[in-house]
């Protein structure tokens, strides 16, 4: 069964991490996503070592998609790659400010020879300002949107990042879900739209509901560093960590009464739930004492009984084998010609009758040079041209 994009065009000049993984969920829902790279090939090909010539990060984002190889440098590759962007449904492309107008492929120019073209331009800080010219890791992204500053060592207060390319990621997800949005406008209004996102913007609006939280009242703003070490909800037990909340009366009494500490359930510090909150600090630490003393497991039974949320910490390798990720069938193993098995997270939203998924590998540079030209109405000959020529590259 088609996945729910099945019919739309995506035409992906993005590189590392952000815009591919956007361009991948699009895989994953349907979308026909052709890779434009030049000879030398997303950086992120150069990252460690895999499979076929792979390796595994640039696999995971840039699965399900075909790779047309083609040098921008030389004039010849203008025009396969605007008939390319004329049969289009959606073009993302991550370069800075004006690269691609100065390529003749900037939005303008697009949007004019295809009216439905919606244009999706990924900039680190915006196209404006003093930043906008400067290039972009996800490290520099984490210091300006104060990642660093929510996650502070809350004793010695030194900023800390994410170990992961939580930027990047969060502007895939919001990017494709744009397009999504950008998709549905052009039914009803016939045209498409230029969408424009930074990495900076789109970082700072995902903190703000609870991170930002003490600059939403003007004139009212307050620093809520020192309540935000509530959601270090990390304890040790006697064979292990687990995490347990409890934010509800409910919860509250649930906990106290799986640790056997009924007098806590009264005790004014922590009666309600603003007192839980003021006094978190303290109701922490009397918790992680009595944790301690616990079987790993006999308490987690306790707490799930109460109803209080509670669950181990698993490592990355735990998972794979915990039962509820099991239960979701949250992780695949495909089996793709020449990179045997490969496990790979499955689409997280699950489509009743249009279901997505992987379909397909992450493409070898250039594999489907060829394949994709014929589609524009190219002939064998006029390829193998181009690719004497040294405009378009194909491995075949």
């Amino acid at each position: 069964m088609a996945g729910p994009l099945d019919g739309v065009r995506v035409v992906d000049f993005t590189t590392m991490v952000s815009g591919p993984v956007a361009a991948a969920m699009l895989a994953d829902q349907g979308a026909e996503v052709i890779k434009v790279e030049s000879p030398a090939g997303d950086e992120m090909r150069r990252i460690a070592t895999g499979r076929n010539g792979l390796p595994p990060g640039f696999f995971a984002c840039n699965r399900g998609k075909r790779s047309l190889c083609v040098d921008l440098k030389k004039p010849e590759a203008l025009a396969p790659v605007q008939a390319l962007i004329a049969s289009a449904d959606v073009v993302l492309q991550n370069f800075r400010p004006g690269a691609m107008d100065r390529l003749g492929l900037g939005a303008k120019a697009m949007r004019s020879a295809n009216p439905r073209l919606i244009y999706v331009s990924i900039s680190g800080f915006g196209e404006h300002g003093p930043y906008a010219h400067q290039r972009v890791y996800d490290p520099v992204i984490q210091a300006l949107s104060g990642a660093t500053d929510i996650q502070a060592d809350r004793d010695t207060k030194r900023p800390r990042m994410f170990r992961i390319i939580i930027a990047d990621k969060v502007t895939a997800v919001t990017a494709a879900q744009a397009i999504s949005s950008a998709l549905y406008a052009r039914e009803k209004r016939g045209e498409g739209q230029h969408i424009r996102l930074s990495m900076l913007d789109t970082m700072i609006a995902f903190f703000w509901p609870e991170g930002m939280g003490g600059l939403v009242y003007v004139g009212d703003e307050v620093d809520v560093t020192k309540y935000q070490g509530t959601m270090d909800l990390i304890y040790e037990t006697k064979n292990g960590y687990i995490t347990a909340g409890a934010i509800s009366d409910k919860e509250w009494r649930g906990l106290c009464t799986a640790l056997r500490k009924a007098d806590w359930i009264d005790d004014p510090r922590f009666a309600t739930t603003s007192a839980r909150f003021r006094n978190a600090g303290e109701r922490k630490a009397m918790t992680a004492e009595q944790l301690k003393h616990w079987d790993r497991d006999e308490i987690l039974a306790r707490l799930d009984a109460e109803g209080v949320p509670s669950a181990p910490l698993l490592t990355r390798l735990d998972l794979l084998d915990h039962e509820q990720i099991i239960a979701n069938d949250t992780v695949g193993i495909y089996d793709f010609d020449g990179y045997g098995q490969v496990r790979l997270a499955r689409p997280a939203a699950h489509f009743e009758d249009t279901p997505a998924d992987v379909e397909a590998p992450a493409p070898i540079l250039g594999e489907h040079s060829e394949p994709v030209l014929r589609s524009l109405g190219y002939s064998a000959a006029e390829i193998r041209s181009l690719v004497d020529a040294g405009v378009v590259v194909s491995p075949v």
